[in-house]
């Protein structure tokens, strides 16, 4: 059972002011929690969640990335309602296969790099009924179900991007570390 303090901490939330973060917020590359209670107010934060991700026009968004150390992510690679998918409590089952292709991130804008990935995963997770699943996926899904546990285990695709990627792009990383030491 969930303390109160977990339980609080997200049934009184103004989830109107939930943003993205950005690099180099530190909130970014902390490792999220264990949700304990799957109920209502998990529920609202997930649906926030997709209309930031819908606003941004991503695929998916962890909680980490709206300041909230929680091991939940939202996926929907084709954008279409019907796909739309809350993980609570995900962990990467089984992985195979490899890829490298174009990767970019709503907490990095303006960067993407080629990101190596598995090209095939089964996930574990928790739904909003609280049932236990698992979901395999290939290609974008595979790669969103890695990236987004990226984000729950604190790690952001500059931290797999290689050194002569981050020298392409350190004019948009040093702009965003300005941006945000400016909005402090």
């Amino acid at each position: 059972m969930a303390s109160m303090a977990q339980r609080d901490d997200i049934a009184h939330l103004d989830l109107a002011a939930l943003r993205i973060l950005h690099y180099p917020d530190p909130r970014l590359q902390q490792p999220a929690k264990t949700v304990q209670t799957v109920d209502a107010a998990l529920g609202a934060l997930v649906e926030r969640m997709f209309e930031l991700m819908a606003a941004a026009r991503g695929v998916g968004l962890a909680a980490p990335q709206v300041g909230l150390p929680l091991r939940v992510f939202v996926a929907c690679p084709t954008g279409e309602p019907a796909d739309r998918r809350a993980y609570v409590n995900p962990t990467l089952l089984e992985r195979d296969g490899q890829m490298e292709e174009e990767e970019g991130c709503l907490s990095v804008p303006g960067v993407t790099s080629h990101i190596k990935r598995f090209s095939r995963v089964t996930l574990g997770a928790t739904d909003l009924a609280g049932q236990r699943f698992q979901q395999s996926g290939q290609g974008l899904l595979a790669r969103i179900f890695q990236h987004e546990t990226d984000h729950l285990d604190g790690r952001l695709i500059v931290d797999r991007m290689g050194s002569l990627a981050r020298l392409a792009h350190r004019r948009a990383l040093r702009d965003l570390r300005k941006q945000f030491d400016e909005n402090r």
